[in-house]
């Protein structure tokens, strides 16, 4: 059988090399950090379905997730509309599921290499690439922490500020997650502090009182620069999967799903390949064509409605449009996921 190797261990790596070995398959995987660790993620999933869960084995790491139903949206720090979901969300840190997936893949009999950056990354037959998002010259800036006592009205809060957004949804542990995407500013802080200035130069000065008062983990603190965003899947001589292949606007709640399904669209093109049955070409062209017919449209929705969340003019034109309930949200749901 031939072997795989995947470059980076975030969800899309770990949940694949988990299910290659599940497989029989050898499998080397080199990841730059280590586990488990805090990671600049809405840490909410949607959109993700049985199918996907039991074709990666994913129930025994997500059984204590919490199922989440509804999505509250602010403005100027006032409820503007309440979403009910037509399928719960599951809500689990990156700290938490990424650990279990890495130690379930080395107890699968995984070669997991962690705190190694593979300096040549050829693509050669048999090398996945899970890399993670490309860096960009992007403007914007990721920011994430939890907090304790930090009271919800809902089990996520989406808050639309000037040039930015930020999302709010419980986690295991009692623990709220705060993770917003900001235009970059030249702000002077650090951890918190960082991103209450954030929220507060965003126009979200209620949202930043609130987490203010409440008990923020500064361990659990993450940015991440040069965010951009992939409307088109991936297409090169290589396999990429995760956000390596695509990245969504975080709003649609459905990041870790698409990093768990691009696991899933390579696994059976890898299984064959690692068999013998198909050569490596053969595989890479069936992955990518699985990836192009379950990501395209969604991608591009997203990109078209990804302004309307960030900018005052357009956050308005929303609002009013989802007072007069105007807003097809399942219909944009149905097609986001």
């Amino acid at each position: 059988m031939r072997p795989i190797e995947i470059i980076g261990g975030g969800l899309a790596g770990l949940s694949l090399g988990l299910a290659l070995r599940r497989a029989g398959v050898a499998v080397a995987l080199s990841e730059a950090g280590a586990y488990p660790r805090h990671r600049v993620c809405g840490e909410f999933i949607s959109g993700l379905s049985a199918e996907t869960i039991a074709k990666l084995g994913l129930a025994p790491f997500l059984h204590d997730a919490l199922r989440h139903h509804e999505v509250m949206w602010f403005m100027n720090g006032r409820p503007a509309r309440t979403q009910t979901l037509p399928s719960p969300a599951l809500a689990l840190s990156r700290h938490r599921l990424d650990g279990r997936l890495a130690d379930a893949f080395v107890a699968a009999g995984g070669q997991l290499n962690v705190n190694t950056r593979v300096a040549a990354l050829h693509a050669d037959s048999g090398r996945v690439f899970a890399t993670g998002r490309d860096r960009s010259p992007a403007r914007w800036l990721g920011l994430k922490i939890h907090a304790c006592n930090l009271p919800l009205h809902c089990d996520l809060e989406l808050h639309l500020g000037a040039d930015a957004y930020v999302g709010l949804t419980r986690v295991e542990e009692g623990r709220v997650n705060v993770c917003g995407l900001f235009r970059r500013r030249a702000l002077q802080a650090k951890g918190v502090d960082l991103l209450l200035a954030y929220l507060r130069e965003s126009e979200l000065s209620v949202l930043a009182g609130r987490l203010a008062q409440a008990d923020a983990d500064g361990g659990s603190f993450s940015a991440v620069a040069a965010v951009g965003f992939n409307r088109r899947v991936a297409a090169n001589d290589r396999v990429v999967i995760g956000d390596a292949c695509a990245v969504t606007p975080p709003f649609t709640g459905n990041g870790m799903a698409m990093a768990l399904q691009s696991a899933e669209a390579a696994l059976a093109p890898l299984v064959a390949y690692s068999h013998g049955v198909t050569g490596w070409d053969e595989a890479r062209r069936a992955i990518h064509a699985s990836l192009q017919s379950r990501f395209r449209l969604r991608l591009a929705v997203a990109e078209l409605l990804h302004p309307f969340l960030l900018q005052r003019g357009r956050q308005r034109w929303l609002h009013g449009l989802a007072q007069a309930h105007l807003l097809p949200f399942r219909p944009l749901y149905s097609v986001l996921h």
